[in-house]
């Protein structure tokens, strides 16, 4: 049992040894530094008067309290207190406010169709407007190539072939609406 604490061996000791011995050297070194500072203390313990007589002259120029709401007790302080303030003149103040309310704003014209409220599904028409300009010119190509197509069968003349086209449009543009 190599690290149990109730049994000791030779190496334990040793390590034991060692470390106690440190502590103690640190021990001492604890302590003279302790007695450099009291010496140091002692010395401007003598010069502390001077010290205490430059504190003071400091304390002169430390600025004062300044006391607004509160009232001290301690006459040397009421030397501090500030005077109240005194409110602005508030009836003249209400007064140009309530004269401006008086007076009629001009609204300017106003676009009413701004104001009305959009229709729920605008987003939807706009997102599909260009997918459907697509299709137009997809569906005015193949119209054109069936009238080609018809015309080189000869299966009708080219007027009827014509209207036919014409109808077809108007037929889009009637589903457009």
């Amino acid at each position: 049992m190599v690290g149990s604490p109730y049994v000791t061996s030779s190496a334990n000791m040793a390590a034991e040894g060692s470390s106690i011995g440190s502590m103690e050297e640190e021990a001492l070194k604890r302590k003279e530094r302790l007695k450099a500072l009291k010496r140091k203390h002692d010395e401007t313990g003598k010069e502390g008067n001077k010290l205490e007589e430059s504190n003071t002259e400091v304390s002169i120029n430390l600025p004062r309290p300044k006391f607004r709401s509160y009232k001290p007790q301690d006459d040397s302080l009421k030397e501090n207190v500030l005077p109240e303030a005194k409110p602005g003149n508030v009836e003249a103040e209400v007064g140009e406010q309530l004269g401006s309310a008086n007076t009629k704003v001009v609204i300017e014209d106003l676009d009413i169709t701004n104001l009305a409220p959009r229709k729920p599904d605008w987003d939807l028409k706009r997102d599909v407007a260009k997918k459907l300009e697509r299709l137009e010119r997809r569906t005015q190509k193949a119209i054109a190539e069936l009238i080609r197509d018809r015309l080189k069968k000869g299966q009708e003349d080219l007027v009827t072939s014509v209207n036919i086209g014409a109808n077809a449009n108007q037929n889009l543009d009637v589903d457009d609406d």
